[in-house]
């Protein structure tokens, strides 16, 4: 019996590092921020600070979401028209 005892002792304290490492690498929820800007309310979901979906809810229509188009910073798509093209010309730059 003590040495059952040894044992479950020695498994616990192995595995308990590891239950904590799983912990902190399991994905969290989304940050949201809600803001009102004009007739429309904004939410903007960020995880790990990183922006990649804005819902935007209008007072008069249907909310909808633009999300990344690809990795960089400021192209966002509608998800319910993704073919539609926003241009990215720059005019000037100095």
């Amino acid at each position: 019996m003590r040495t059952f005892n040894r044992l479950l002792l020695a498994s616990l304290l192995i595995l308990s590092p590891v239950a904590a490492l799983a912990e902190q690498s399991a994905p969290g929820e989304p940050d949201v921020t809600i803001r009102q800007d004009g007739d429309k309310t904004i939410q903007e979901y960020r995880v790990n600070g990183f922006l990649y979906a804005v819902k935007i809810t209008p007072k008069i229509g249907k909310p909808y979401f633009l999300v990344r188009a690809d990795g960089s910073d400021g192209n966002f798509v509608r998800s319910d028209s993704p073919d539609m093209l926003i241009p990215a010309w720059e005019i000037f730059s100095w």
